[in-house]
């Protein structure tokens, strides 16, 4: 079985869709027969953009709360880098919030 990881970001409430298009067609939230599999939770994040910064939401120096959905996927090994990829350039925040995390299954420990 290929190696799986878990995908997850953080995204606008508005963009979430979008966002999770993409990670979907570059082929991440594939498992056996299904695709398109997430999870997703709402929340608020937080951010201040400092100098040099250019920033989707809020102004410069200014702390700014944002609905936004933390969105979690399994992604297989061999089209990680491309699904990352895709996450970055549909994101639209200058620096998107984003992890990937190596797991593991029942598969691995047998």
């Amino acid at each position: 079985m290929p190696r799986l990881y878990k995908v997850e970001w953080y995204v606008p409430v508005e963009h979430a869709e979008k966002v999770k298009e993409a990670v979907f067609a570059a082929g991440a939230g594939r498992y056996e027969a299904y695709d398109s599999c997430a999870w997703q939770t709402e929340g608020t994040g937080q951010f201040r953009p400092l100098e040099g910064s250019d920033p989707f939401i809020g102004e410069k120096g200014k702390v700014e709360h944002v609905r936004e959905v933390k969105v979690e996927c399994i992604c297989r090994e061999e089209v990680l880098k491309n699904v990352l990829r895709a996450l970055v350039e549909a994101h639209p925040y200058e620096e998107p919030a984003y992890g990937a995390f190596p797991l593991i299954t029942l598969e691995d420990l047998t």
